[in-house]
């Protein structure tokens, strides 16, 4: 067996904590967010890794800060690569040695909704609903990659195995953003129908954001509009070529309109989610629909959102009673008057990441430097944690086993 396994520990609202966990086996053993129809569960079609790069991910914060019913003990972390050390029994095509980025989405390939390729739905790896993912709230209690070592099931299916193990070492601080938010954030895009050409308001500065706005220039947008309320985030946007405005000042429609000549967008994308803020005067405050509403305002008449910012069904810390089940005030009249199409939920990252994988390795998409990947050690992701929730504008990767050269 290598040696000892640590992991990043949710212990309660605003607390982490790197702790001894568990070496990963391959069966899933009761514990924090495990459902009890999968306690038992075989698991011989995984592969064990040793972690290379891992992220702290704004979803991972929502959690963190007490936004969600995430049960204390949880082992965080979905964004993960790292290097095959031990294969199941059943894992015909992934090898040990081979270096791969692993989707956040957990699926299985055999189920209905994996074979139309929706695999942030997948029907079976998750008792409770469609959809699961490492290391979090109601996605199937799978153990989380922010850690030196993690079990990843149905390997064959979900590793995206990197092909000159030495060459994606170069690249490590572009090809960590496959596992989450560098497809998410172009899911984002191609869904709110970014092509050459458009104009894009992108709502949110933020690691999803920011990978928006780059997945946007590389699909050839016009102009890309990115609003947010820290500064350090919006220069972080502007250092690779994008507009900015501090939606702090006031209507976005009205910003926009200076930037552009017109007060409208062709494509527009929420990476916010349910922990909105509201526009000018009302920034201090917390409005949840406070986006959507501004995104169908200034975005054309039938024109698209893309909307890769997450929403919940269940939300303790909100507001009022029915933000804390996910109903939210948006002005879906205003949606239908204009003839929008809204595409929701978790980013199926298969669609995309060897694609975009193979960007990064040809030089075509420095996404690390967009996003400011930061490396620091696991030791030190709860400091990590903290100063993300207190807006840097930063990309934490943590290096577990210091893989990654300073």
């Amino acid at each position: 067996m290598a040696d000892e396994n640590k992991g990043v520990v949710y212990m309660g609202p605003g607390t982490v904590e790197v702790q001894s966990t568990d070496y990963p086996g391959f069966m899933l053993k009761d514990g924090p967010g495990v459902h009890p129809d999968s306690v038992g569960r075989e698991a011989h079609h995984g592969v064990i890794l040793r972690v290379v790069s891992t992220n702290i991910c704004g979803s991972d914060q929502h959690m963190v800060r007490g936004r969600t019913t995430a049960p204390e003990g949880l082992i965080l972390g979905h964004e993960i690569t790292g290097e095959v050390i031990e294969r199941g029994r059943d894992v015909e095509f992934i090898n040990e040695g081979d270096l791969v980025s692993v989707p956040f989405n957990i699926a299985c390939g055999r189920c209905r909704a994996c074979k139309e390729r929706n695999t942030g739905v997948c029907l079976t790896t998750n008792p409770s609903r469609p959809g699961a993912a490492y290391g979090y709230v109601d996605m199937g209690g799978w153990v989380g990659g922010q850690a030196r070592y993690v079990m990843v099931p149905y390997a064959d299916f979900n590793c995206l195995r990197f092909p000159d193990k030495d060459q994606a070492m170069e690249k490590i601080l572009d090809l960590t953003m496959l596992s989450d938010i560098f497809p998410t954030g172009y899911h984002g895009c191609v869904t709110a129908g970014v092509t050459t050409g458009t104009t894009v308001y992108i709502a949110g500065a933020g690691p999803v954001g920011l990978a928006a706005a780059f997945a946007a220039q590389l699909l050839g947008a016009a102009a890309v509009i990115v609003g947010d309320l820290i500064p350090e985030r919006l220069e972080q946007a502007r250092s690779f070529g994008c507009e900015t405005i501090d939606v702090s000042r006031g209507d976005p429609k009205d910003q926009i309109e200076q930037i552009l000549g017109e007060p409208e967008v062709d494509c527009a994308v929420d990476a916010v989610g349910f922990e909105a803020r509201g526009h000018g005067e009302a920034a201090k405050e917390e409005r949840p629909a406070t986006v959507l509403n501004s995104l169908m305002d200034v975005t054309r008449a039938a024109g698209r959102l893309g909307i890769p910012g997450l929403y919940v069904t269940g939300d303790p810390g909100a507001r009022d009673d029915a933000a804390k089940e996910g109903s939210l005030s948006i002005r879906i009249g205003l949606g239908w008057a204009k003839s929008h199409v809204f595409t929701t939920g978790q980013c199926p990252v298969m669609k995309y990441h060897r694609g975009l994988m193979q960007a990064i390795l040809q030089d075509r998409a420095p996404i690390g430097r967009a996003v400011n990947a930061t490396v620091i050690p696991l030791e030190d992701a709860p400091q990590g944690y903290r100063d993300f929730d207190r807006g840097a504008a930063k990309k934490f990767v943590l290096n577990p086993h210091g893989l990654i050269p300073a």
